[in-house]
């Protein structure tokens, strides 16, 4: 794992978004490490995405809207006494939760003490039946721990009011302390976003932000192509190697088949003397551990690509692997996160573990930006 070898030193956070660090920069003003099999990392600007990539590339880009879900409260009576606390609604279960019926209606949330400047720091959750004041004379009720060995996340039943108008009124993005200050909610959406009856995202899928409706002009123009899926993120403030739970997913019928028809062309290329598989386009390339995740929970063991909606509590892993994804766009994550395990899963395709670590061991040194406003990684078949 990178944890054992790896240390990000704090000043490597971007703190605000590329757009307020200079003059003139754009969502786009971020850099872009490129790892192409065991050995080759590249460096390069993000608006050179275009030149990187080749006609009959397909990426594939998570379409869900980031929501305002912060919202302060007080744990107490509603005299305007008791604990403050900042609740990140994370995610609202239905009848088809893995969970069951049990928890239909019920929204998993995570309660964080305010820090004093702004952002939060982690606080337990619990016990079961503490009551949270909520603005509008709405209220909580944390009723059970979502997982029955942990504290963070605690499934509530929510009253008085419906929680997206409660967002709407009252929330803000979610935002943690290696950021200088809040952002208006734009700064979190991606340009691939839209309204979706599924409802957003508690946490904005960031490998999508730098995007420009500029450069992806410039990309289709290449012969790019996009395939549109939609994961509705919960919260991302896992402790230490936390596996990320279930979340709410749709891989529509175009998407399905577009990945489908690139992939059985690029496995017929050589049989009829074209490029073999790595060379130029032909690609699967999510944009984003959210992408991932998705596609491959609509991939069989066949690896056919199914239309699927419904609910995802799949964790990809090297020992699972990847069967539908042949690279992967995304930002530089915690030495500690899980998604890593992921990362790891996809270079297991294009080159391994190790270079995996030699490319994060790259970024330090060359001092790229983690976290949601930085920098990017691009990881492709040799």
């Amino acid at each position: 794992m990178i944890a054992e070898v790896l240390e990000v030193p704090e000043e490597l956070s971007a703190r605000v978004p590329p757009e307020q660090r200079g003059s003139g920069l754009g969502r786009d003003a971020v850099r872009l490490m490129v790892s192409r099999g065991a050995a080759e990392i590249g460096h390069h600007a993000f608006g050179e995405l275009a030149d990187l990539l080749a006609a009959g590339d397909v990426l594939v880009v998570n379409t869900s809207r980031t929501l305002p879900a912060a919202v302060d409260g007080r744990v107490g009576d509603g005299r305007g006494r008791g604990e403050p606390v900042v609740v990140h609604f994370s995610t609202r279960a239905d009848r088809r939760h893995p969970a069951g019926r049990a928890v239909a209606g019920r929204w998993a949330v995570e309660l964080r003490t305010p820090d004093g400047r702004g952002s939060t720091r982690p606080r337990a959750g619990g016990p079961a039946g503490t009551v949270v004041r909520l603005p509008g004379r709405a209220w909580l009720v944390l009723e059970a721990p979502v997982d029955p060995g942990g504290v963070r996340l605690w499934w509530a039943r929510v009253a008085g009011a419906r929680v997206p108008e409660l967002m709407r009124l009252h929330g803000r993005p979610i935002r943690y302390g290696y950021t200088d200050r809040d952002q208006p909610l734009a700064a979190y959406q991606t340009v691939f976003a839209v309204d979706s009856p599924g409802g957003g995202s508690a946490e904005m899928p960031s490998a999508a932000r730098p995007f420009t409706a500029g450069l992806v002009a410039r990309l289709v123009s290449r012969g790019v192509q996009f395939a549109p899926i939609s994961l509705h993120t919960g919260v991302a403030s896992a402790e230490a190697f936390e596996p990320p739970y279930p979340e709410r997913f749709v891989v529509p019928p175009a998407t399905a088949w577009l990945v489908n028809a690139v992939r059985a062309r690029r496995r017929a290329a050589p049989r009829a003397g074209g490029p073999a598989r790595g060379g130029s386009g032909g690609r699967v390339i999510a944009v984003g551990t959210t992408a991932v995740r998705a596609l491959e929970s609509a991939t069989g063991a066949d690896g056919r690509v199914r239309a699927a909606a419904g609910w995802t509590d799949l964790v990809v892993t090297p020992e699972r692997g990847v069967r539908a994804v042949d690279g992967l766009l995304t930002g530089l994550h915690e030495p500690t996160a899980s998604h890593l395990l992921m990362l790891e899963a996809v270079a297991s395709v294009t080159a391994g573990g190790e270079a995996l670590r030699r490319a994060y061991a790259a970024a330090v040194q060359r001092r790229y930006l983690w976290h949601e406003f930085g920098d990017l990684h691009l990881l492709l078949p040799g």
